[in-house]
């Protein structure tokens, strides 16, 4: 395991469909057992072995800092103008070496980051297989919203909302890791797209500024860049909705 990995949290987003729990704190302030979504999930970091993290903040960020101060934090101050993708590169800077990135809403185990950080692929994306038990009860986030993917001989092959369900093989759960090779052609690809599409449209995003990371992910895939994965069997939860928050409260074994 490399000694030298890091890891960013994305975690600068309001996340208004978790109100009224957000009201007043970010969306990792939610609380699962008794316990902080932030809590849970750098206790699966450190459980695979990522201990230097990084907290990218927007909405409350005071909060984190206040309340986590051994984090490093990089801001994203235009968060309401932009979304998840943008958000990840304002800790440019620190992709310099191998790193874990992650949501900050969702619920998953150090197994699944210690099997990413041991993936010999320069970037390998987290997927739940057993996504489909997950959604069932979800009526407020239904399957067609899922970050579905294909997997196929080791590769992630494609990962795009648009994957009919019967299809998809998994669920992208919103932690990937890369190297320090696939850190570089992350910018790269994020550079040379930001620049031809920053005001247009980009892969169903109203803008390049609106997007998602499936979205880049899923051009570089067509790029010819090498996706690798490693899989948990259900044992991921997403936090977007109170209703998400109160399945969590009966489902996820704490």
């Amino acid at each position: 395991m490399p000694v030298d990995m890091r890891a960013i949290i994305i975690g600068a987003g309001r996340g208004r469909r978790l109100m009224p729990t957000t009201e007043n704190v970010p969306k990792c302030f939610a609380v699962v057992h008794g316990k902080r979504l932030l809590d849970w999930i750098l206790d699966a970091l450190a459980a695979g072995g990522v201990t230097d993290v990084c907290f990218i903040g927007g909405y409350r960020v005071k909060a984190v800092e206040r309340e986590y101060p051994q984090l490093t934090f990089r801001y994203n101050t235009e968060w309401e103008q932009n979304n998840i993708l943008v958000s990840l590169m304002c800790a440019e800077d620190l992709m310099d070496r191998p790193f874990v990135t992650t949501y900050s809403d969702i619920l998953y185990t150090g197994a699944i980051v210690a099997d990413l950080v041991a993936s010999p692929a320069d970037i390998a994306l987290g997927m739940d297989t057993d996504w489909r038990t997950h959604y069932r009860p979800r009526t407020q986030h239904p399957p067609h919203d899922a970050e579905k993917a294909l997997m196929k001989d080791g590769r992630v092959v494609r990962v795009q909302r648009e994957i009919p369900y019967e299809d998809a093989t998994g669920e992208f759960i919103g932690v990937a890791k890369f190297s320090a090779r696939g850190g570089a052609l992350l910018r790269e690809h994020y550079h040379r797209r930001r620049q031809e599409f920053l005001d247009k449209p980009y892969r169903g995003a109203a803008t390049f500024q609106k997007a998602y990371l499936i979205h880049l992910f899923q051009d570089m895939i067509e790029q010819g860049v090498p996706f690798g994965h490693a899989d948990t069997h259900g044992q991921y939860r997403e936090i977007d909705t109170q209703e998400d928050l109160d399945l969590a409260q009966r489902g996820w074994e704490a």
